[in-house]
């Protein structure tokens, strides 16, 4: 039996969430059990939970996304949990940042498979990209690293007064105690702990939310903003 065969019938809440693209997220799920799997994106045992763990999951982020805002979802691997945020929410300006090559050009085949024109799939780090892309009001970033080290990453590419929406499991609350000093130093001027999903996802999805003020990754991180801003501009003339 294939991975692809293992594949679940979509639970009747997709219908739900998906609303009109539904038809797309099935086509998603579909490619990461079939090349998903086959380009060791995911694991073979993650595809009989594809939609509650890993769709459906990231689906119901929308509920704490500002509208029409632009949003970074850093280190996005097979489009967890930008894709499935994209597919309900085309309102949204999504970038999907991943290093990986493999990844990336997973991530541009889906995005043109399924027509996803307000997404742009960008190779890099976080830490490359700073000054280069335009900042964002919106971090988003699933099982990326330990909080204090996603928000060193993710927090510089906020615009200010922009915010991170992290998943996380069972650990949230501990990461989020152990992460304090680290935010604080960030720029994080507020940060909380939310539980969306109701009625989607057993148990609801556990987001870590922090919300920075006007100078995101604080002084060090915007001298390097603008050192690589002015950067730009230069090879820019020079072109």
């Amino acid at each position: 039996m294939t991975e692809a065969a293992e594949l679940p019938p979509a639970p009747e809440q997709a219908r739900e969430v998906f609303g009109e693209r539904y038809a797309d997220a099935v086509r998603y799920a579909e490619l990461l059990a079939e090349a998903g799997v086959q380009r060791g994106l995911i694991g073979p045992r993650e595809v009989p939970r594809l939609w509650e763990r890993h769709l459906l999951n990231c689906a119901v982020l929308s509920e704490v996304v500002p509208a029409g805002v632009t949003v970074c979802d850093v280190g996005s691997g097979a489009g967890l949990p930008g894709i499935p945020l994209a597919l309900v929410r085309d309102d949204l300006k999504i970038t999907l940042l991943e290093p990986l090559l493999r990844r990336t050009n997973f991530l541009t085949e889906v995005v043109e498979l399924l027509g996803l024109d307000h997404v742009t799939v960008v190779r890099g780090r976080a830490e490359e990209v700073m000054g280069k892309l335009p900042p964002v009001h919106v971090v988003t970033a699933r099982a990326v690293a330990p909080l204090d080290r996603l928000a060193t990453w993710g927090v510089p590419l906020l615009r200010p007064y922009g915010e991170m929406l992290a998943l996380k499991g069972d650990t949230a609350e501990e990461e989020l105690k152990s992460a304090a000093t680290a935010l604080s130093k960030l720029g994080a001027v507020e940060t909380s702990i939310l539980h969306v999903g109701e009625g989607v996802v057993e148990p609801r999805s556990t987001v870590v939310r922090v919300e920075v003020g006007e100078s995101p990754g604080g002084v060090r991180f915007a001298a390097k903003r603008a050192k690589a801003a002015r950067t730009g501009r230069t090879r820019r003339r020079r072109g």
